[in-house]
């Protein structure tokens, strides 16, 4: 029986392009988080920024572990 939660020893191409795809939408994402976190003056939206870009980092960074 297959174990979804495993990692394949080979990625298909079509599966390389599709983690490319999600590391570059959880990138843009944190980076364009992260500048409206420098640019806002409420402390609340700061917070919920910095939540946002905390959890686009952590994705981009799963991605990333995939790779390895």
């Amino acid at each position: 029986m297959q174990n979804y939660n495993e990692v394949p020893t080979i990625i298909s191409c079509k599966d390389l392009d599709y983690l490319s795809d999600i590391y570059n939408w959880n990138f843009n994402a944190c980076k364009i988080a992260n500048y409206f976190v420098k640019e806002v003056k409420d402390n609340d939206i700061k917070s919920l920024l910095q939540k946002l870009v905390d959890i686009h980092k952590e994705h981009a960074i799963a991605v990333l572990n995939i790779l390895r």
